[in-house]
């Protein structure tokens, strides 16, 4: 890329203007973040990784192992612990160990989780609407489309 190249209109830079998206990006995230866990904690009393593995668990349909707990949700096994801890103290989840292996634990959501998650995972779908409101569905498109855009240049 010459230098002609690596100015914008106006002579900025690229890799300053790459700097404020990135910085952006990362305020968006942190703020909506702020706000499901403070909403979390008030209405469900549980955090947004106890409500990641709920997910998790709802999404795949059946029990999973703490490996792929972790593995799907992109954490270390020490932290699904923690977070598997709180829930089976909550009856939100139970564990079983592995017959074959006793090592391996097998983590279902309960009754009561499955019933509690279906009401947070509505509650999270209407407090996203609200958080997003200001945008129309256009506005959501075109980011969507924009931000697929980002990740594939990074996957790159």
């Amino acid at each position: 890329m010459n230098k002609k190249e690596k100015m914008l209109e106006g002579g900025e830079l690229r890799s300053k203007q790459a700097i404020r998206t990135w910085l952006r990006l990362l305020s968006c995230e942190t703020l909506i973040e702020q706000q499901l866990r403070s909403l979390f904690r008030s209405r469900f009393s549980v955090t947004l990784p106890q409500f990641d593995v709920m997910s998790e668990l709802e999404r795949s349909g059946r029990k999973m192992t703490m490996s792929e707990l972790s593995r799907e949700l992109m954490v270390s096994n020490g932290n699904v612990t923690g977070v598997i801890d709180r829930l089976e103290k909550n009856g939100f989840v139970t564990r079983a160990r592995a017959e074959h292996d006793r090592r391996i634990q097998y983590i279902a959501l309960t009754d009561k989780g499955r019933n509690e998650f279906d009401e947070m995972a509505k509650s999270h779908e209407r407090w996203l609407d609200g958080l997003l409101s200001q945008l129309s569905m256009n506005d959501m498109a075109s980011l969507q489309e924009l931000l697929l855009k980002t990740r594939n240049s990074i996957s790159a």
